[in-house]
């Protein structure tokens, strides 16, 4: 599946390469590769009325620590230009207008489909995250706690877990900062194990976006910086969203 989406990305670049130089931060375009923004690209993914449940909001599980940090980014919300990403259960909900490359396509639509990392649906016992958007900085950060079903070691999390996360994080970055869609490549370096029912937080930026490839990196920490638990880095493939107008 993977190598198909390169071999298409091929294509396209050769058809619609970026004009000039690579855009490189900070001299990033608002644009995607396609010509969407990124205040169309947000409008998409955190529709203003809804009916679904918004799986990144507190619940009774959340420690402390990540309840103090997201009542910091909310405020953030407010006057500096961060955005708190809904969660629903499934990427249906938030991407859509998706023009999948040659040779792949949904074969069902199952309403009881999720996304691997909502799927654990009792509070507190796997993956409980938030993510937060700045727009014009094209960075992420994600306030993630595992919990005790995402046990690796005893007592602390899997590393496969903390992997998702950050895949997870890399993607909604990549698709608000312009579309992009597809884990083309993802590495990461384990320093340290964290702690069932604690918080890790993950710091995403976008390092470049070029040859319809986006470029980012990530460190996830303690909340006081004091402990490094991973870092990574990803790059994601960039997909052509149909017109609004076709939602």
């Amino acid at each position: 599946m993977i190598r198909r989406a390169v071999r298409v990305a091929a294509r396209l670049s050769q058809r619609r390469a970026l004009a000039g130089a690579p855009c490189i931060l900070p001299r990033l375009n608002p644009t995607s590769a396609f010509g969407s923004s990124t205040d169309s690209l947000v409008s998409r993914f955190c529709p203003e009325k809804t009916d679904l449940k918004d799986y990144a909001l507190p619940n009774a599980s959340w420690c402390p620590d990540m309840l103090s940090l997201y009542q910091e980014f909310l405020e953030k919300t407010k006057a500096d230009g961060w955005i708190k990403l809904p969660s629903f259960k499934s990427n249906r909900d938030h991407i859509q207008g998706l023009k999948l490359p040659s040779g792949l396509a949904v074969t069902s639509d199952k309403s009881e489909w999720r996304i691997f990392t909502r799927c654990i649906q009792v509070d507190g016992q796997g993956y409980e995250y938030v993510i937060f958007f700045h727009p014009s900085k094209k960075k992420s950060v994600c306030l993630f706690q595992p919990g005790p079903y995402l046990e690796g070691a005893p007592g602390f999390a899997h590393g496969g877990s903390l992997a998702a996360m950050m895949d997870e994080t890399f993607s909604k970055t990549a698709y608000l900062a312009g579309e992009g869609l597809f884990t083309l490549n993802l590495s990461i370096r384990f320093k340290n194990l964290i702690p069932v029912g604690s918080l890790a937080v993950l710091n995403v930026d976008v390092e470049k976006i070029e040859d319809q490839k986006l470029y980012m990196s990530c460190v996830a920490q303690s909340k006081d910086q004091q402990t490094v638990y991973a870092k990574s880095s990803g790059i994601f493939l960039q997909l052509q969203l149909e017109e609004e107008s076709s939602q």
